[in-house]
Formats: structure tokens, sequence, C-alpha cells
């Protein structure tokens, strides 16, 4: 065995300990995490210090990796018993940290295949975090057995295993991209996301849920195989797929995954073309996070905020919310298509100056960019009209326009501040949240019309 598996083993065994909070109560957990922080901060060598030191531990011969693990779990305990945020969330996320971790260091010990390792680890995370958030309901509610115990393990499954899938793919997300060893920030971001998520209240059964993760990694493992995303960029739109699917429907789903398939089958349009010019996607066209991100987190917020307004947490209508989400997505397609059609032509201008610029300079643009971009922007529009009643011919309209804004917000901004202060990424956020917001002003504008 490896020595980082023995360390994620006993990082796993650990992870066990927060169990004590619902089955022994806050006074033994906070006795067991005192004791076990002491040991952290007096082994500073030996074989146990060499169990679980990570390679940063060494040069100060301090356990800094198990006291901020030990620290997290402790702070997520002391947000738990001072706000709405539930102990079968707590005990659910530190478990699927601890052991999605050592499923995933076993199978890297064995095999290079990186989707493997992934797959490792948000398989057993979410089992880990629905054993965990079982036992805790089991626990608070009388005990295995009881009719109170096995009425409230029913009407919550659905609930616990779409919050134990939604950690697991943030927190493999995360360790995917830039937090390998940074378990503490993993755990707390996955915990106030699962908060979160358990406000909404999403009211799906069991088997809705089964089938939306099914659908969603079915389709993140052809876009990874088709190589238009990267592993990290197939687990974030997995992840946005879940939380699109359970929280707004298929419908809003369909729409997601139309600008998802269609914006990345387009980045192998005239490919060679590209690389040519010098204008291609790097990794063969593959999109990472960051712009799976940068093009649908507008739209994810949509989403939430939609569930929100239908929970009765925001007092905005949730028509409001379609209607950005919308266009923000409308704004994604139709930038990507006007990028990815439009970088093929040689003869890009300017759009502040329309003097002529090389191909693959930022704000360039053509004018058949220009017309891919319209389509982008129709093709979103006409999804709506089809899928959402409440769009309506007007509606569609206004997202149709919202895209067409969106995308030339995306090339001023491209032609001004990207390089100097804003990266692509950040284009694309701003670009989108220009879309979303004309789209909801566009709505507020012409509600009256949209009723009528």
């Amino acid at each position: 065995m490896t020595s980082p598996v023995r360390r994620a083993g006993v990082f796993a065994a650990l992870s066990t300990l927060v169990l004590a909070v619902p089955l022994a109560g806050i006074e033994v957990a906070t006795a067991v995490a005192a004791v076990v922080l002491l040991g952290a901060f007096l082994v500073t060598d030996g074989p146990l210090f060499e169990l679980v030191a990570y390679p940063g531990d060494y040069e100060d011969r301090r356990l800094y990796g198990l006291i901020t693990f030990v620290l997290a779990a402790v702070a997520l305990g002391l947000v738990a018993f001072n706000t709405s945020m539930s102990t079968a969330v707590l005990v659910g996320t530190v478990l699927l940290v601890g052991y999605g971790n050592l499923a995933e260091r076993l199978v890297r010990s064995r095999s290079e295949n990186d989707v493997l390792a992934v797959t490792a680890f948000c398989l057993v995370a979410t089992v880990a975090a629905v054993l965990g958030q079982v036992v805790t309901l089991l626990a608070l509610s009388g005990g295995p057995g009881t009719a109170a115990a096995t009425a409230t393990i029913e009407s919550a499954l659905p609930s616990v295993l779409f919050l134990a899938a939604s950690g697991a793919l943030l927190a493999a997300l995360l360790r995917d991209v830039f937090l390998i060893y940074d378990d503490p920030v993993v755990m707390l971001s996955a915990g106030f996301l699962l908060w979160l998520l358990a406000e909404l209240d999403p009211g799906l059964g069991t088997v809705d849920i089964v089938l939306a993760l099914a659908i969603t990694a079915l389709l993140g493992y052809v876009s990874y195989a088709l190589e238009t995303a990267s592993i990290a960029g197939m687990i974030t739109g997995v992840l946005l797929g879940l939380l699109t699917i359970v929280l707004g429907g298929y419908a809003w789903f369909a729409v997601l995954i139309a600008f998802f398939g269609i914006g990345g089958l387009s980045t192998k349009f005239r490919y060679g073309r590209k690389e040519e010019l010098g204008v291609a996607e790097d990794n063969n066209g593959a999109r990472g996070s960051g712009n799976v991100l940068g093009n649908a987190a507008v739209a994810i917020a949509a989403v939430l905020g939609y569930a929100a307004s239908l929970a009765g947490l925001l007092p905005v209508t949730a028509d409001l919310f379609l209607f950005a989400f919308a266009g923000s997505v409308a704004t994604a397609m139709s930038d990507t298509l006007s990028s990815e059609v439009g970088s093929v032509f040689e003869t890009p201008r300017l759009i502040t100056t329309l003097e002529p610029v090389e191909p693959g300079t930022d704000g360039g643009v053509t004018w058949q960019g220009e017309v891919a971009g319209l389509a982008g922007a129709t093709i979103v529009g006409g999804l709506s009209y089809l899928l959402f009643p409440a769009v309506g011919g007007l509606g569609a309209a206004i997202i149709v326009a919202a895209g067409f804004v969106g995308m030339t917000v995306d090339s001023l901004l491209g032609a001004t501040l990207e390089g100097s202060l804003l990266g692509n990424q950040g284009v694309n956020f701003l670009a989108t949240l220009s879309g979303a917001v004309v789209c909801a002003l566009l709505l507020v504008v012409f509600s009256g019309a949209l009723l009528g």
C-alpha cells in the first residue's frame, strides 16, 4: 500500500468520527475533535507523523493537512449548530470528502486512467454521503426500526441522494482543477453548496433523481469521449446539468444541453483551418471547467434563483429568472457560434473602429460570424418558445435580441478590456450576465404584452 493510500485511509477513518455528532451528542463530538487536534499538534516525528503527513508538512514538521482538515469539519459544525444547516448535511459532507479521497487514491495506485479515478471518487463519495445522512436522520428520529425513522428516511431519500451526488461532483471538480491536496477548502465549499440546495427543497422522487444522474453522467462522458470537454469540463457539465434538471426541469436542461452540444461541436468546425490561423481552441477544442463556468455560471445562478423563488425564499416572480436563464444561454450560444464560425475568415474588423485586424484578435468580428451568432440566439429563442409556455412569440423575440446584445457586449469587452483587465472567461461571464439582465429588463418592459 502506497503512502498516499495509507494517508487517505487514515483521513477516511478520522472523517467517520463526525458520526459522533448525531450518535453521541455535541459534547462528545467536541471532545473527540479536541483530542485529534491536540494529537496533530503534538506529533512532529515518528511513524505516526510519516503515516498522515502531506509532502508540505515536512518542512515545518507540523501536520498542517490534518489540522486544517479537522478545523474545516469543526467550522462546518459551528455553522450547523448556529444556522439552518442540518446535521445530516454536516455529516454527509465530511464523509464524502474523506471516503471519496480514499477511493480516488486506491484507483490511482493501480491505474493512470484519470476518468476512472474521478468516477471512483464520485461514486464512493456519493455512497458515503448518503450513508452518513441516513445514519444521522435515523439517530435524530429515534433510531432504526421506529415508525418515525422509517417515515423520515422515505421522505428524505430523494433529497439525500441529490445532495450527496451534488456534493461529490463539486468536490471532484475542485480537486481536479486546482485543489488536489486542499481537502479543507473542498469540504467547506461542498458543505455550503449542500446547505443551499437543502434550503431549495426540489421535491423530486428518488427515481427522478437517479434518472437525472444517469442522463447527465452519460452525456458528460459522451462530451469527454468526443473530445468536446476535458475531464474538469465533463464534471462541471454533469454538475450543472444535474442542478438544472432537479431545480428547473428537463425543458431547462434541453436548452442548456443544446448550447453545450452545438457549442462543443462548433469548435470542431474547420478545426484544421483554425490551427493554420492560430485561433484554434487548446486541447483539440476540448472545453475545460473555466470555459464551461464562464458561459454557464449565470444560467445556473438563474436556475437557483428560479428554485428559490418557487420555494418562497425570494420575492421575485419565477418567470424573471426563466428569461434571465434563456438570455444568458442565448448569449453563450450566439458568442460561441460567432467566434467559432467567424474565426475561419481572414477579414475580421475591430468592432470599436471597424479597422481590419488579424484573425483571432480580441474584439474582431466578421459578417459571417455575426450571422452565425444571430442564428445561435435564434436557436435558443426557438427552443424556449417550444419548451416554455410562458415565453410565447414575443418572449422568443426578446430572448433572441438579448442574445445578440450579449454577443455584442462580448466583442466590445474583447476589444477594450480583455487582456488588460479581464481574461477570456471573465469576458464570457460578463457577456452572459449582460444577456440575462437585458432579457429580464425587456420582460419587465413588455410584461403586459406577454401576459396579455
